[in-house]
């Protein structure tokens, strides 16, 4: 391997085996449908998912990482039961 290549390769950016976030069972909530969709990354899974009520959507994404898929979507489930609580219609 060539110097260049060394030091391109430490630049560029790196190939990752990243796919498509497998969307899991939604879940009925007060009139909203929570649908949890864990991103598999590097250190684990991050909460990400959608909360929709009729025809209107919110992109529910957080910094938190988890170390399953099924944990990850546990705690997205909690996370929006809480977010619906206190705002209801107000997170449209």
């Amino acid at each position: 391997m060539s110097l260049f290549t060394s030091i391109k390769s430490l630049f560029a950016p790196a190939e990752s085996a990243t796919k498509e976030p497998e969307a899991l069972p939604s879940v009925d909530y007060q009139g909203f449908t929570i649908s949890p969709v864990p991103i598999h990354e590097d250190g684990g899974y991050r909460i990400n998912g959608v909360i929709s009520k009729g025809e209107q959507s919110h992109r529910f994404i957080r910094a938190d990482m988890l170390p399953s898929s099924d944990s990850c979507a546990a705690e997205m489930i909690r996370k929006a039961k809480q977010m619906i609580d206190q705002q209801g219609d107000g997170i449209f």
